[in-house]
């Protein structure tokens, strides 16, 4: 047989599995061998609270996303039913790589055991890639340390049927950590209580740590067990004398933002810095697209520019958004081209972001205004054409099809010749489900970012006006003039135009609310919650 052919053979040796561990919430606890291994999985088998999301974050588009926490009918399943659908994956996808991305640490709480047990039994090799566990992870984000002078042992419970064995934990110098349900962490507690620990011992209660929704209740351990009644999620209850430091270490719970929704009316595409910036000061973000980019109804004019790119037609190409980096992209893709077409071309970006775009592409742009990173911006920034020293005077811009003529004139006042061409059309988005629409219009978002007044435009069209109570945040003058005119009260305007300006001036914003409550002797509380005549605050 020759080598050619033995090489094309299907493989039949089932897919190694890796046991990764997810973290405790926030998808920045992933560990860099954690995004490796989900960047190179044919299959990733998830459960209950190492969702979707994370996996798809880093893995390939067309990864095959397993379900383990649940059944067909919605029942969860037992952990020997996840062993065998564990060895299933395994199998489907041989010669690949299965990713079992499991919650926090898989050598703790997740029957490491008994699924790669299951693997042994079926001759399936896998590894084993340690994770952040919530035990210490989410005391840390609770700014509860487990330890001190004095409190010098952990004793952990994994609270679940039946008794706990609690006697570990009676001692004043241990520090407890209770993990479950509410219901079976509370029964925990009570019979530490019970086997005498003292029930004035403070308590911190914290239910889905290292997240944006993260929420801790100071209680002592007389009182927790009837706190956590009215829970529905999993937490994690220190006792010991270390949450009394909670008052000088909490940073979690602290942030500008933290707690806020705040609506980013982008796509996700759009949006991913926005994101990152919203949960880097404690919000969370609800992506509701306003727009829908679409190619051009006529492509023939695009096709014509993007070959006169190679052929020497132009000096310079100007890219005023990403979406045209995108259009431009896909057209060289298409063409086979790629960014070696772009020599001898001169490159002018409107702005840091676009810039980042042509960056990834390889391409490094020759042009990026330093002030104000519009068109007038790139226009003012933009030289004159010299006739002896531009051999040609030609000037490229794959634009939107509803973009201004301020560039356009601009250049060609200062001597050059432009061929505005439509790389791309937008068109409104569909309005988002009603439950978006009534959170909107009723002010359970605590914030709402523009970056543009189209974004303002259309958000008013799909789904209505924000709340009065609704903090609104623009990126810029032309912006916040649009959302007045639509009737909102502009309450943050960015010192510059762009996405992570926005967010950090919304978290100004949020900084000197909080301020302005503590010195008028009130209770923080979000912009949501004051619509609400809530006067609730995390402790």
């Amino acid at each position: 047989m020759s080598p050619t052919r033995s090489s094309t053979r299907p493989s039949r040796v089932p897919a190694r599995v890796a046991f990764v561990g997810g973290g405790p919430g926030d998808p920045g606890l992933l560990t860099v061998r954690a995004t490796e291994l989900l960047a190179a999985a044919d299959a990733v088998v998830i459960d209950q609270v190492a969702r979707e999301e994370i996996a798809l974050r880093h893995a390939r588009p067309d990864v095959d996303v397993v379900d383990a926490g649940h059944g067909d009918q919605g029942e969860r399943l037992t952990q020997a039913s996840r062993a065998k659908l564990v060895v299933r994956a395994a199998k489907a996808h041989p010669g690949g790589l299965v990713v079992r991305l499991m919650d926090g640490d898989p050598a703790i709480f997740n029957g490491l055991a008994e699924e790669a047990q299951a693997l042994v039994k079926a001759g399936i090799s896998f590894e084993v890639v340690p994770g952040v566990s919530s035990l210490t992870a989410v005391p840390a984000y609770a700014g509860v340390p487990l330890t001190s002078k004095t409190s010098t042992a952990v004793h952990v419970v994994v609270a679940g049927p039946g008794t706990p064995d609690v006697s570990g934990g009676v001692d004043p110098s241990v520090t407890v950590v209770v993990l479950g349900t509410p219901d079976r962490a509370a029964e925990a507690l009570r019979a530490l209580a019970a086997a005498g620990r003292d029930e004035a011992t403070p308590v911190a209660v914290t239910e889905r740590g290292t997240t944006t929704e993260q929420r801790t209740v100071v209680t002592t351990l007389g009182a927790a067990p009837e706190a956590m009644a009215a829970g529905h999620f999993p937490v994690l209850a220190v006792v010991g004398d270390t949450v009394a430091m909670r008052d000088a270490l909490s940073w979690f719970e602290t942030k500008p933002l933290y707690g806020w929704s705040v609506l980013v009316p982008r796509t996700k595409e759009q949006s991913g810095s926005m994101t990152a910036r919203l949960e880097h000061h404690g919000a969370h973000a609800e992506i509701v697209p306003t727009i829908s980019v679409e190619p051009p109804r006529t492509p023939q004019q695009l096709e014509r520019a993007v070959k006169g790119m190679v052929t020497g037609r132009y000096e310079w190409v100007g890219f005023t958004s990403v979406n045209a980096v995108r259009a431009i992209r896909e057209k060289f893709d298409e063409f086979g081209l790629d960014a070696r077409s772009f020599a001898g071309l001169k490159v002018a970006a409107v702005g840091g972001v676009t810039a980042e775009a042509l960056r990834e592409w390889g391409i490094n742009p020759d042009l990026v205004p330093t002030d104000e990173q519009s068109a007038k911006g790139l226009l003012e920034a933009w030289p004159p054409f010299d006739p002896d020293l531009d051999p040609i005077n030609r000037v490229f811009l794959p634009r939107a099809d509803i973009a201004t003529d301020t560039l356009v004139a601009g250049l060609q006042e200062t001597g050059w010749e432009v061929d505005d061409v439509t790389a791309y059309r937008t068109v409104r988005a569909a309005p988002p489900p009603a439950p978006v629409r009534d959170a909107i219009k009723s002010g359970a978002f605590d914030a709402v970012l523009f970056t543009s007044s189209s974004t303002v435009r259309n958000l008013v069209g799909i789904a209505g006006k924000p709340h009065p109570s609704t903090v609104i945040a623009c990126i810029g003058p032309a912006t916040a003039k649009t959302a007045e005119e639509h009737g909102l009260r502009v309450d943050v305007l960015a010192p510059e135009p762009s996405a992570e300006a926005l967010v950090d001036a919304l978290a100004d914003h949020g900084r000197s609310l909080a301020l302005d409550a503590t010195e008028a002797g009130e209770e923080v509380v979000r912009p949501s919650q004051r619509r609400a005549g809530g006067r609730k605050r995390a402790t």
